[in-house]
C-alpha cells in the first residue's frame, strides 16, 4: 500500500531490513515469509534468494532512507511484519526503537504505528479467510 512510494534503492534496502527484522526473534516462519513476499509484489522487486544475517549492517541500511515520508513508511510497514505472528518480541521492540531513534521519530508516533500495524495484520488474516472461503 505504501511501499510503492519508496525510491528504487529504498525498496531494496527495505527488503533487507524486513528480512533482518523477521529473523531477529529467531522465529522466521511462514507468516513472515508471506508478508515479505507481499512486500516484494507491492514494490515490484524479486525476493532475496538468501539473507546473510551476520553481515547485515543496520546503520548502513538506515542511511538509505532520506525523506521523512520514507522513514515513516518503513516503520509503518515493518509494524505489519512484527504483528503478523501476534507477538512483539523484545528484540523486535529494541530494533524498532533503534530505527525510530535513527529516523528521529517520536515514541508516541511509533506506538500509534504499532497499533496501525496490528490492525492491518489482523485485517490481512481476515482477508485471507474471505479469499479462500468456499461457497456451499
Amino acid at each position: 500500500m505504501l511501499l510503492m512510494k519508496l525510491e528504487s534503492k529504498e525498496k531494496f534496502s527495505f527488503l533487507q531490513l524486513a528480512h533482518y527484522l523477521a529473523r531477529i526473534d529467531n522465529k522466521y516462519g511462514k507468516q513472515e515469509e508471506e508478508i515479505i513476499l507481499e512486500y516484494c509484489t507491492e514494490m515490484g522487486i524479486e525476493n532475496l534468494d538468501s539473507f546473510d544475517f551476520d553481515n547485515f549492517s543496520l546503520d548502513k541500511i538506515l542511511k538509505d532512507f532520506k525523506s521523512e515520508s520514507s522513514k515513516r513508511i518503513v516503520i509503518l510497514e515493518l509494524m505489519i511484519l512484527i504483528h503478523i505472528d501476534h507477538t512483539f518480541n523484545l528484540n523486535e521492540k529494541k530494533l524498532i526503537q533503534k530505527i525510530s531513534e535513527s529516523f528521529g521519530i517520536d515514541v508516541s508516533d511509533v506506538n500509534d504505528y504499532s497499533q496501525w500495524g496490528k490492525s492491518v495484520a489482523m485485517l490481512y488474516e481476515v482477508a485471507k479467510i474471505f479469499v479462500n472461503e468456499k461457497k456451499i
